[in-house]
Formats: C-alpha cells, structure tokens, sequence
C-alpha cells in the first residue's frame, strides 16, 4: 500500500531545501504590537512553498512563531497545550535547561542580547534573497508588517555573509546532512536497526508524518466541528481529527559568536608557533581537515559524508570527542557484531565485551537535526586571526536547526553530546569547539580534549577557553501554510 505523497504546497520551503541559490539572507525578530493588525498580516504573508519550482525563486519568506507569540496573538490556551513542552516553556526560561544545554557563564540567557524576558521575539521572519534584491526585499516586508509588528529594540536584524562553503573558523560546513525520506519508503515500525543509514523517516523533521519509532509526534489535534473545510489537514493518525501540525515543524534558531582570534592563537601556542602542528590539532578538534574530508577513511570514495567510525573505534584517527563524531556518532541501534542471532543477543545482553566497550552512546537515528545554518559577519584570515587578536568585528554562526522533537533531538544533541563531559566514555571534555568550559556539578573540569596516541597515552590539550558565545537563542514553531492561515484566525 503507497502512502500519499508529502504536501510540498502546504510546506514551508526551507523544509525541503537549503534555498543556498540565495546567498544573502536577513532574519527579524519581531513582538507584536497589534494583534489584529499581526493577525490580518499573517493570515496573508506571501510565505514561499517547499513545490520545486523552476527557475527556483529570486526571493523567499519564511514564517515562525514562538510560544509567546502564539499568546500574544490571542490564541486559546488549549490549543497551545497541545505544543510541545519544550516549545511552550522555551529555550531561555529554565534554569535547568539552561543548565543543560551549556547556557552558562558568558552563554546564561541572562547575557543574550535577545531571546530572554522582554526581547524573546513573537515571531521570526527569514528573508532569503541575492545581494542587489535582499535590501528591497526587507525593506517592503518591513513596510507591510509594521502596522502589526514592532523589531525588537536596539537589536539590529540578524543579517548573514554572502554563503559559501565555510564557517568562521575556516572549515568546509554544511557537509553532514541526514537523507529525509520524502518518497516515505521507509517502513513505518519501530525495528532495530543494525547499521548506520543516512536516511531518516519524513517524521522525525515534519510533523504529521511517522518517525524513527514508528509513531507520530504529539501535536495539537483538532476537532472538525465548527472549522471551516479545508482549514487544516485530517491527521493520518487519526482521520477523524484535524493536525495542525502536519507539515510543520520546530525551529531552533542560536545566533553563536565564534572567538576565531582566540581559536587560532591558542592552537598556535599549544603548536609552539609550528604552522603544521597548529593545522593537526584544529583538524582533531573538528575531525575534518578544512577542505572537509574526514580524518577516518572513506566508505564510499569522493563522498565526505559516506563513513562510520567502525574502523576507528578507539578515536587514534578522529578523537572520540572531535566536533563531527559528537555531532553525528553515526552508530546503529547495536554494537558492530555479525547478523547472526547468538551474536546478536550476547550484544543485546551485555554479554560480548567487545560490543559494551562500544556501546557508550545512543543510537543515532533517534537525534538527527535538519541543519539551516548561515553565517555572519567578516572573514577572519588566518594571518589576521594570528597577528591582531580579538578585533570589534563580530563573526559567528545563526544556527538553525529543524526537528519534530526538541526534546528528543536539539536538546539531547545539545545537552548529552555537545555541551556532556561524559560522552563516549570520556572524561572531564565538552565539545572543542562549543564547549561552555565551566566547570561540572562535581567540580570536574570540562576544558580538556583528548587527542588518542596509538603508541602511548593520550595527548591532552587543557585549559581551552570558550571559542563560542550564544548571543541569543529561540524555539519557533514553523506551520504548514495552512496551520500558519490557521493560527492567523484562532481564537
């Protein structure tokens, strides 16, 4: 039996792609101010479409909506409920999910230049467009919303650098992406998985579709009487009800500073000023040379994203806490073994040592993130970086990130693989790049990364500084088209 097709007209586009055609992008953050006149403008936003269009769009708007800004839009508490917890409470109100997610010292909310009290934004607008069309393009929308919207004070619009390949620190991004199964031909049932794909179920990114368990994500659910037909998708679920979120999904936006000086003239003093050293270790850190190649070997040649970390379980090639494994461990739902069914059960038991000493992290396909990055500020070259030291020029990364389970899959990546000191079995280590440094509960330090000798104990760099700041942060709900019309109206 086929399974309908997903609803491309009713997507926002940068569900489908990376809209990268557009190199320049300016995202505002928005609080409302009228409720109506917010309401009547969202009810008709000229929002862009995930349809594959041909020539693609010179222009692109897309629509997101915080938990406040469905409040302040006046839409009902019950309806709000059926949202996720994560998205109701948002990313900067718990202490303890501060906590969590690294947000400490420098990165606390209560430093945020936005995201936090008064300037967590209602509504987050991201313009994509080229350089000679994106000024025009913001100024009208600017000019179409303003009777409704006020950008939040003194924070300027979160514009991005022209896109290429690399982030602030000088590596190719961008590479590791999961495959989403638009043709839903993954089977939907919960089964273990014995080894690493890249192709994730349509669920886990797009609400209203099933996930890797073989379910769907909560969401809110609503009863057909009194709605007007059409209004909204029936759930697949359960037809008899309406989905409001079906063909949207959660977005994480993280606006992160990247220190590229500090970066640099620590990798330079812990190389003693040897140029191919410096180059080693920042490759260790992040587990890719710059151009993007992996530091273990290639699966299948010429693709920089086809390999496991099955040949390298020990981390002699890339680390065990190198930036790329942390992100993405690339692991199945079991230790390596052979599909024989003895070997199987002694790995699900316990019972084979060789498969616990591997089995330090959870499967991956539970806590893949549909990543929209973009960039901002000057390049920093690495003769500069080296020679000046911190200027006033601010470089960093709007992380974005798309995903049908905050929970499940930002805030465990983020909390348990990123900013956890315990990952793969390590010890005293936060991720290189991103880590916060401060210390544990326990007091144990996080500033350590360990390079794995095969001939001897491990190097260990200490005394990292941070080389990230979160500047501010949000969760956002992005609606179907329909559910974006929807919320426009509700009461």
């Amino acid at each position: 039996m086929s399974l309908p097709a997903p609803e491309f007209d009713d997507m926002q586009a940068l569900l489908r792609f990376g809209l990268g055609h557009l190199e320049h992008a300016c995202f505002l953050l928005l609080r409302v101010t009228d409720r109506e006149a917010a309401r009547a403008w969202l009810a008709t936003a000229p929002v862009t479409s995930a349809v594959r269009a041909e020539p693609p769009p010179g222009q692109a708007l897309q629509v997101a909506l915080s938990s406040d800004g469905l409040r302040a839009l006046g839409v009902a508490s019950p309806l709000i409920e059926g949202f996720a917890d994560e998205y109701r409470v948002g990313i900067s109100a718990d202490p303890g999910r501060s906590r969590r997610l690294g947000d400490l010292a420098g990165n606390d909310p209560a430093c945020w230049d936005w995201g936090a009290g008064d300037r967590v934004p209602h509504v987050l607008l991201l313009l994509y467009a080229n350089a000679d069309t994106l000024p025009p393009f913001v100024q009208s929308i600017r000019r179409e919303c303003a009777a409704g919207f006020a950008e939040i004070s003194e924070i300027p619009a979160l514009e991005t650098s022209e896109l290429d390949e690399f982030e602030p620190f000088g590596f190719k991004d961008g590479i590791s992406q999961p495959e989403i199964d638009w043709d839903r031909t993954r089977p939907a049932r919960d089964q273990d998985q014995l080894s690493y794909t890249n192709l994730s179920c349509l669920g886990e990114f797009v609400l209203g579709y099933p996930n890797e368990y073989g379910g769907y994500t909560d969401r809110p659910l609503i009863d057909p009487r009194g709605v007007e037909p059409g209004a909204l998708p029936p759930a697949e679920d359960a037809p008899d009800m309406l989905d409001l979120g079906r063909n949207g999904s959660y977005l994480v936006l993280r606006q992160l500073q990247q220190h590229v000086s500090d970066f640099w003239c620590y990798l330079d003093e812990q190389a003693g000023g040897d140029p191919e050293l410096r180059d080693r270790l920042a490759a260790a850190m992040v587990g890719r040379t710059p151009n993007g190649d992996p530091l273990v070997s290639l699966d299948d040649a010429g693709d920089p994203n086809a390999f496991t970390y099955a040949s390298d379980p020990h981390g002699r090639r890339c680390s065990l806490g190198a930036h790329i494994r942390r992100a993405n461990p690339r692991n199945a739902d079991l230790p390596p073994g052979s599909s024989c069914p003895w070997s199987r059960l002694e790995r699900i038991l316990g019972f084979d040592a060789a498969a616990l000493d591997q089995d330090h992290v959870a499967s991956t396909r539970f806590h893949r993130l549909l990543r929209r990055a973009r960039k901002y500020g000057p390049d920093v070259p690495l003769e500069k970086a080296l020679a000046d030291g911190p200027t006033g020029d601010e470089s960093g990364l709007h992380f974005i990130c798309l995903n049908a389970n905050i929970g499940r899959q930002f805030e465990f990546v983020q909390a348990a693989w990123i900013a956890g000191t315990k990952f793969d079995g390590l010890m005293s280590e936060g991720d290189p790049l991103l880590g916060h440094r401060q210390p544990g509960v326990d007091h144990t330090a996080s500033d350590v990364f360990s390079i794995p000798q095969a001939d001897g104990a491990d190097q260990r760099l200490t005394g990292l500084p941070p080389f990230v700041t979160v500047r501010g942060g949000g969760y956002f709900f992005l609606p179907g088209l329909r559910a974006l019309r929807f919320l426009a109206r509700a009461r």
